[in-house]
């Protein structure tokens, strides 16, 4: 009887702790748990970094299980380093995934007509949101890609997928702008830190490339969500994943001005990727060949290229540990550099989905091995082994492609675990960096963007600038006349002190200019021979704002035009009075906004 009396106190102590937690579970509570604890932003990252694990491990198991059915490989082999595959499935099979694409863009050209936006654009323009949708769609066309044998990584579909996630998860659970995209940086973080088993990796990809910024209070969950997702990808597949790079050598100082000279060279290279990238997608629009068609042609090109050196195929897993644990002939691996080069630009080129993060680290890998063969002919004291290169190599490519040049260095030092080595990857890396920057100005992601004509560097946060729109910020209640009226009326209809300004309008409502009142009266009391007629005071007649401008573009205009304030038309062809704003009101605005997002950045609010 005691014991079944404890036990009944024990059960009523639960319950009444499941009581007092039972308003966290509602979401309006859970939410102000969130919003008032850090620990709430860290539990909920955790949640997501085994969510991206899960993601990871998922659709890399449907890539391989689809390399397996279709080039009937092994079940250990991988695809770009199998020992046989049969010439017409090599030749045929990125061409039927090039229909299959082609279909899937048939149906996605009536169903969903909104272009699809990455983690670094929904961060930079959107707050964090991203449609799980559309994050699904481009996974699933990434699976198609890769799957089908196409010269392309899945890494640009787990991060796009794992953000996706978290996304929807912050936006369920009402998260302010700022934690949002915190979020979706903890998504990108554990979906590349399972891809690569580097958890320093991840958090790092997410703070340079989908965060924008590194700050003490996304540092814990990012960590925490790369943390997580590293785990659980290990759990279902093991050591799948990971890079190995054989034995390694020692570093000496001489062996620095390689290193930076082999960044350089890398720059180069992604800067030749990405522009090949541009050029093929130019041809196609030129050729006047349907969208739909068009990854079936690129599929064909893929599978001839593949028909003289199979390791092109895919990501290039298989090929880049092969690549990194044997000698290879210069024509070899020139050969399989210019091969790879090609069909990653013209996968991506024709219409299949994927990034280059992969492909970028086995060409590196590939530049610094050729890069190798001729240091002892230009620098004598330089000792590095061919490897060391190779990994140089993969994180200056890396980087000039892909961008985040502490990501790439991280990466260096998860792969090797020597310090020594990461140090000579970080030369690369910053020379490569810079050459990049200065020269060409965009990585692959920030390029794409340029190309369709956004502004876009990075993922800083920049939408809440062109949130904060001229119709946000304009008055409707403005004083407007007919620039038909004459100067008595106009002082009949405006006393001094009335009003600083009136706007004038023609007989169809249009826009004619703007007339300050203080200049009128200051005309009357002047005298002059000549009377004065009310078209003498107008101004600004092609000086206006439009309601889609923002913030920034209004600054600007003001600067300009010198004046304190502007009226706002519907467009420039109707040119019909909507409001005005004035210079004050709007940087006391900018102000308010951009001391908002400082404080919200710093951990404030």
């Amino acid at each position: 009887m005691q014991s079944v009396s404890m036990f009944r106190r024990i059960a009523a102590r639960l319950l009444a702790s499941l009581s007092l937690l039972r308003p966290l579970l509602r979401p309006s509570e859970l939410r102000a748990v969130i919003r008032r604890s850090e620990f709430g932003l860290i539990l909920i990252a955790g949640v997501v970094g085994v969510l991206a694990g899960l993601a990871v491990a998922a659709m890399s198991f449907i890539s391989h299980a689809l390399h397996v059915l279709i080039f009937k490989i092994g079940s250990t082999e991988r695809l770009s380093s199998a020992a046989f595959l049969e010439p017409t499935t090599v030749l045929l099979a990125p061409v039927a995934g090039g229909v299959v694409m082609g279909l899937l863009y048939l149906i996605l050209r009536k169903w969903r007509k909104k272009p699809m936006v990455d983690p670094i654009e929904a961060n930079a323009l959107h707050g964090g949101r991203l449609s799980l949708t559309d994050s699904i769609i481009v996974a699933v066309q990434n699976l198609i890609s890769n799957g089908f044998g196409t010269s392309i990584g899945l890494e640009a579909g787990y991060t796009q997928l794992s953000s996706g996630i978290a996304s929807k998860i912050g936006s369920l659970v009402q998260l302010r702008r700022t934690d949002l995209r915190v979020l979706v940086g903890c998504g990108a973080a554990g979906a590349i830190a399972s891809a690569f088993n580097a958890p320093l990796t991840g958090a790092f990809y997410a703070f340079e490339l989908i965060i924008g910024t590194y700050t003490i209070v996304s540092l814990a969950p990012v960590v925490v969500a790369a943390l997580a997702a590293t785990f659980v990808t290990r759990l279902f597949v093991g050591d799948a994943f990971m890079i190995d790079i054989g034995k390694i050598g020692t570093v000496v100082p001489a062996d620095y001005l390689p290193a930076v000279v082999l960044g350089i060279v890398c720059a180069g290279g992604g800067i030749l990727l990405m522009q090949g990238v541009t050029k093929v997608e130019e041809l196609a629009r030129a050729s006047s060949i349907s969208s739909a068609f068009r990854p079936a042609i690129g599929g064909l090109a893929v599978g001839l290229l593949a028909l003289i050196d199979t390791q092109v195929l895919s990501a290039g897993h298989g090929a880049l540990h092969a690549s990194l644990n044997q000698n290879m002939a210069i024509g070899a691996v020139l050969g399989l550099l210019l091969l790879k080069s090609v069909a990653s630009a013209i996968t991506i080129g024709a219409g299949f989905r994927g990034g280059l993060f992969f492909a970028s680290l086995f060409l590196g890998a590939l530049i610094g091995k050729l890069f190798a063969y001729s240091t002892p002919y230009i620098f004598a004291n330089a000792t590095l082994t061919p490897v060391i290169y190779a990994v140089v190599g993969m994180s200056a490519m890396a980087v000039a492609v892909i961008g985040g040049p502490l990501t790439m260095t991280f990466l260096a030092l998860e792969v090797t675990g020597d310090f020594p080595i990461t140090a000579l990857a970080l030369a690369a890396v910053i020379t490569s960096s810079v050459v990049v920057r200065t020269t060409f100005g965009y990585s692959f992601a920030t390029w794409r963007f340029h190309l369709r004509g956004e502004s876009i560097r990075s993922a800083h946060d920049v939408g809440w600038i062109r949130n904060l729109t001229v119709d946000k910020l304009m008055r409707a209640d403005v004083k407007t006349a007919p620039a038909s009226m004459t100067l008595e009326d106009f002082r009949k209809e405006f006393p001094l002190g009335s009003t600083q300004r009136v706007i004038m309008v023609g007989e169809d409502e249009k826009y004619i200019g703007m007339v300050l009142t203080p200049e009128i009266y200051s005309a009357a009391t002047e005298g002059g021979e000549e009377k004065p007629q009310l078209a003498d005071f107008i101004r600004f007649k092609n000086d206006v704002l439009l309601r889609s401008m923002n913030a920034k573009q209004a600054a600007a205009m003001f600067d300009k035009t010198e004046t304190e304030a502007l009226a706002v038309v519907n467009n420039q062809i109707e040119r019909k009075v909507i409001g005005q704003l004035s210079e004050s009101h709007t940087l006391r605005r900018y102000t308010e906004e951009l001391d908002r997002r400082r404080r919200e950045i710093s951990g404030e609010i």
